[in-house]
């Protein structure tokens, strides 16, 4: 730490951490930090993005929309490693086809999808509809259609006039060296049940594969980690390809630490502590010099750990048998899967600072290791909050289990369930919630919820068959584990 760096000072800068939400808006290009695992993701040709909870589809939605981000990016980027990502820049033509928040201008809304396929369109003809509008030049007997409905029953009537809108509208991208890319988000949001969202992200699915035949359109389709692990939303010909080249959004450990140093050097109420920053290159662009984090410095594990450990002290405890902070935080936040977002993370940080701050103010570290198990417990009520959002007969399945341990057989949770009733009363909890969705494979029974749990990263089977719940769940519901952070009471 310099000397400016006193650890009052850089709890103030940690308990002013941004929660990591975009919800749709359009972020500043000082606000954006680019993982490496991202890159991939931000390319033309990368037509189906996944990701889980938190893991940036939104947030890069929202980003690629704003001209100056894009200008940004593409200095960022490394088109030695990924040449295509340089054609992805300010003169992108950019449209959204589908996101969080409803916008009839620009595709339509949940409950006219629901009219639409009950009237007999099929969900790809209505997909087509949205691309081919956006494409449309002024005057093009398209957009004279005065609504949704009226552009689909004219893209079904004229299927040569939208053929041909498509190739005349590549050919003009190709000869500009440009490219149109139609953004699709929040999938979730399009039906109020899993078998139309299913029917609708097939259909999307099916126009982003046949968009791959023209050079310069594409569709960019944001998918949750469940949607995309659906094989019916792949049950087409030729799905493969778009499977096959899939990107997900992923944050190791390292990048994660990247985000919060990103966070303290450059972003609102920074700090002075030593972060190492490379200078961005914009001889290319009207866009004055920049910074980002050291992309060396982020790789190199052992000096990140080193400097974290400048605001944290060595140990989660006097001694070094509880563990490193560094690896011992996103130990605890991880999913089943060891997969961690950055909402949760910083919302530990976060927090850890305001309890130093409350119960150690003269703490010789920016935050003690107490704090940061208070940290993480936050972390997991924000968690459980997330999810109970998405999936809200998460905590009618989870709830039940208050009280006890894992790992666990199975049958000790079915038994709980059985005796409470709780897949018996399942729909009927549900048919209130806003959001919809109930377990896919509910009509499978205890087998299928046990499955879409461990698609969700909710439940882990070890080898010999026993359920373990990771901490960041389990802490919330009262489930103890031997060894574990304490369960909330």
């Amino acid at each position: 730490m310099t000397t400016t760096d006193t650890p009052a000072t850089l709890r103030g800068v940690l308990a002013n951490l941004p929660d990591g939400s975009s919800h749709g808006n359009r972020p500043e290009p000082e606000e954006v930090y680019l993982p490496p695992s991202h890159h991939r993701a931000l390319a033309p040709n990368a037509s189906v993005v996944v990701g889980m909870r938190g893991a940036g589809k939104t947030f890069w939605w929202s980003a690629l929309q704003v001209a100056s981000v894009r200008r940004m990016l593409a200095t960022r980027r490394r088109p030695v490693l990924f040449p295509e990502n340089a054609a992805l820049g300010t003169d992108t033509e950019i449209a959204i086809g589908f996101g969080v928040a409803p916008q009839p201008q620009s595709y339509p809304g949940k409950d006219l999808l629901s009219n639409l396929l009950a009237n007999g369109t099929e969900p790809r003809v209505v997909w087509r509809t949205v691309v081919s509008w956006h494409l449309a030049p002024d005057g093009h007997p398209l957009r004279r259609s005065a609504d949704w409905t009226e552009r689909v029953a004219f893209v079904v009537r004229n299927p040569e006039i939208v053929d041909q809108l498509l190739h005349d509208r590549d050919s003009d991208l190709a000869r500009r060296g440009v490219y149109a890319i139609l953004l699709f988000d929040a999938l979730d949001r399009s039906a109020d049940d899993w078998h139309t969202m299913t029917r609708l992200t097939r259909g999307l699915l099916q126009v982003a594969l046949d968009l791959r035949a023209y050079r310069r359109i594409r569709a960019k389709v944001f998918l949750r980690s469940d949607q995309a692990a659906e094989s019916r939303a792949f049950d087409f010909p030729d799905a493969a390809k778009l499977q096959s080249s899939s990107v997900e959004l992923t944050w190791p450990s390292r990048e994660l630490y990247g985000l919060l140093w990103h966070c303290l050097a450059l972003g609102p109420g920074r700090s002075t502590l030593d972060i190492p920053l490379d200078h961005d290159d914009r001889s290319a662009t009207d866009s004055p010099p920049s910074f980002t984090v050291s992309r060396g410095f982020i790789a190199d594990e052992a000096a990140q750990r080193q400097r974290f450990h400048d605001l944290t002290g060595p140990w989660m405890g006097p001694d070094p048998r509880r563990g490193i902070p560094y690896t011992w935080i996103p130990n605890h936040l991880g999913d089943a899967d060891q997969k961690v977002s950055p909402r949760p993370f910083l919302t530990a940080l976060r927090a850890a600072a305001e309890d130093t701050q409350e119960r150690y103010p003269d703490h010789d570290r920016a935050l003690h290791y107490n704090s940061i198990k208070h940290g993480v417990q936050e972390a997991s009520r924000y968690r459980v909050a997330e999810m109970r959002e998405d999936y809200p007969w998460v905590e009618r399945v989870l709830s039940p289990l208050k009280g006890s341990s894992v790992p666990c057989q199975f049958t000790d949770i079915t038994d709980r369930w059985r005796s409470d009733r709780v897949l018996d009363r399942l729909p009927g909890d549900l048919e209130g919630d806003d959001v919809r969705l109930p377990p896919s494979r509910f009509e499978e029974g205890p087998d299928g919820v046990r499955k879409d749990l461990e698609a969700l990263g909710v439940f882990d089977r070890l080898l010999d068959g026993r359920v373990n719940i990771p901490d960041v769940f389990r802490i919330t519901y009262g489930i103890g584990r031997k060894g574990g952070v304490k369960p909330v009471r």
